[in-house]
């Protein structure tokens, strides 16, 4: 029998908005970020070794329970920025909104998790992060620390 091959991270996630240019100017009124590149009613947007795409599709009603986690290196001044410019911030654990096309998007600081950059990665970024003791724990649990 084949061995199946083991996941080993996300390259990038998809979202779809209703208009690029808007979506770009929204995304960027809140997170510091290098566009990719873009392709005909697509713009990719660059988060260190990984990256996001924002693909211009007709809209779609806002899902429950389908959502996507991005990860910061200070979520209070997100929340405090959110809440500058009056997006709805949503009930339950941590930080969560929706952006104006109806994404779902869950928001964890970098200190808190188990998901890690290389410190090349890192540096590339013009990142300096640590790890709290529960993340740090949760990683050695694993054998990843």
């Amino acid at each position: 029998m084949a061995t199946k091959p083991t996941l080993v991270g996300i390259n990038h996630v998809a979202l779809e908005v209703g208009d690029i240019e808007a979506a770009l100017d929204f995304y960027g009124r809140f997170f510091r970020f290098t566009l990719r590149g873009r392709a005909e009613g697509m713009a990719f947007i660059d988060m260190g070794d990984q990256f996001l795409a924002l693909s211009e599709t007709a809209g779609h009603a806002p899902d429950r329970h389908r959502h996507f986690g991005l990860v910061v290196d200070d979520r209070s001044q997100l929340r405090q920025m959110l809440e500058d410019h009056q997006v709805e911030l949503l009930p339950g654990k941590g930080l969560n909104f929706r952006d104006p096309w109806g994404n779902f998007v869950q928001v964890v600081e970098y200190g808190d998790i188990q998901f890690s950059k290389t410190d090349a990665v890192l540096r590339g970024m013009g990142l300096e992060l640590s790890k709290t003791a529960a993340a740090k724990e949760e990683l050695q649990k694993k054998g990843l620390l």
